[in-house]
């Protein structure tokens, strides 16, 4: 705890430290923590290992201090060199009996008590016995003497910084309406109103006769009895403007909103475009080179066709000469099939052919 202590200082003083965190620094006793920490408000114990507060500092402007989650089970009479602690958390620990809370009595300032988890909390009339022990009580184990909730230290933030910072908008029917300019725009109507009162409101200084007076008197009563509905009429009328005046910027604000959505689509339109240009582009590339090379195979295989075929007629040819020419026996005789020529009663056609034998 000792060596904590140094690190959580950072080289202040003792007596300038007014928040000290020791969670989690695992030790048995109170070590390293003095009376010299004259300026501590805020100490926080948790889940330590705690099993008796002897050595506790007497720390006069102490006012919160955190002994959660430890194995305290008595010596609570040492928190009395406190006297300006509000705030103590005891949940978690191993208080059995209403007895060991009876230094806690002469705690006057203490406002909020936390016992969750220990088993004093089993003891029949636990709470009516400690709203009686300790006066100065409002909250016990997180709820007051009817049972009612209190409040978080993040409400409590929240609430101190709604009173310290007003909202500078409302909204009225989805209207934004800003407080800057809507006091504007009663000051302007203020200088409306003063400008136009002098106007409407003639001097009743005339001079003349009582029935002059008179007359001026009623003048005036008729003048001011007529103020109001004037007056009325000019606020009525700055109230409208006022809420033209919103409605034009709600409008305003619509019209640009669509805007925007335009241009947004048409950017992701040309992007689509464009896209779509390019996988055009490169898939014609691809077609182009597959059909070349289609092409070049079906050229290659047109030539070896035609080669074979140059081949087989070549074949054909040589071994149509050799039955034109055929020797008869061993005696060097060839035949030849010569065309035999039609008779004339065949209409000049050739006849079939008919073999004759030349005998070289």
């Amino acid at each position: 705890m000792e060596k904590r202590i140094l690190l959580e200082k950072r080289g202040r003083p003792d007596d300038e430290i007014t928040e000290l965190i020791l969670d989690n620094c695992r030790s048995t006793y109170i070590d390293g923590l003095t009376d010299s920490f004259t300026a501590l408000e805020t100490l926080s114990l948790i889940n330590v290992g705690l099993v008796s507060l002897k050595n506790f500092p007497k720390l006069s402007n102490l006012r919160k201090l955190e002994l959660s989650d430890n194995r305290i089970s008595n010596s609570l009479n040492h928190l009395t060199g406190s006297p300006k602690l509000t705030h103590l958390n005891l949940s978690g620990n191993r208080i059995k009996d209403f007895e060991e809370l009876q230094p806690l009595k002469d705690l006057e300032n203490l406002e909020v008590l936390d016992l969750f988890n220990n088993q004093v909390t089993l003891i029949e009339n636990y709470r009516e016995k400690l709203f009686q022990l300790i006066p100065s009580l409002n909250y016990l184990d997180g709820f007051d003497k009817e049972y009612v909730e209190a409040p978080s230290d993040e409400e409590d933030m929240a609430d101190d910084g709604n009173e310290q910072q007003q909202p500078s908008q409302f909204s009225i029917n989805g209207i934004e309406i800003d407080l800057d300019e809507l006091e504007q725009f009663e000051a302007r109507i203020r200088q409306k109103r003063s400008r136009d009162a002098p106007e409407t409101n003639p001097a009743a200084g005339m001079g003349g006769s009582s029935n002059s007076g008179q007359a001026g008197h009623s003048a005036v009563g008729d003048t001011n009895s007529g103020a109001p509905s004037s007056s009325g009429d000019c606020a009525k009328d700055d109230l409208d403007l006022l809420y033209e005046e919103i409605q034009h910027k709600r409008a305003q604000e619509l019209v640009n909103e669509d805007e925007r959505n335009r241009k947004q689509m048409a950017s992701l339109v040309s992007v689509l475009l464009m896209f779509t240009s390019l996988l055009a582009f490169v898939n014609q590339i691809c077609f182009r080179g597959e059909q070349l090379a289609l092409q070049d195979s079906m050229e290659h295989c047109g030539d070896e066709v035609v080669e074979e075929d140059v081949e087989d007629e070549s074949d054909e040819g040589s071994l149509g000469e050799d039955n034109d020419n055929v020797d008869v026996g061993g005696s060097g005789a060839r035949v030849e099939t010569m065309p035999r020529i039609a008779d004339s009663g065949n209409g000049g056609h050739p006849s079939p052919p008919s073999d004759r034998a030349r005998i070289d």
